[in-house]
């Protein structure tokens, strides 16, 4: 599956800090659940990949529709 490809599969996630000064996505789907921590400064590159993301999101769903041409 890729980047761009749609899915079917729900999942929930959820973001928090643990006891040791890590931040951990929790992530749990269809019997699976998945833990992953990262330093902070790791959360903070990920956080700024997940706003430019957002920002690419909203531009192309914001583009006016293109004109037909006249004839």
């Amino acid at each position: 599956m890729g980047i761009d490809k749609q899915s079917d599969i729900a999942a929930n996630v959820q973001i928090g800090p643990t006891t040791l000064g890590m931040v951990r996505l929790y992530i749990e789907a269809e019997g699976i659940e998945l833990p992953l921590d990262f330093e902070p400064e790791e959360a903070d590159e990920i956080a700024e990949e997940l706003r430019a993301a957002a920002e690419a999101a909203r531009a192309m769903t914001q583009r006016a529709p293109k004109s037909k041409p006249k004839k």
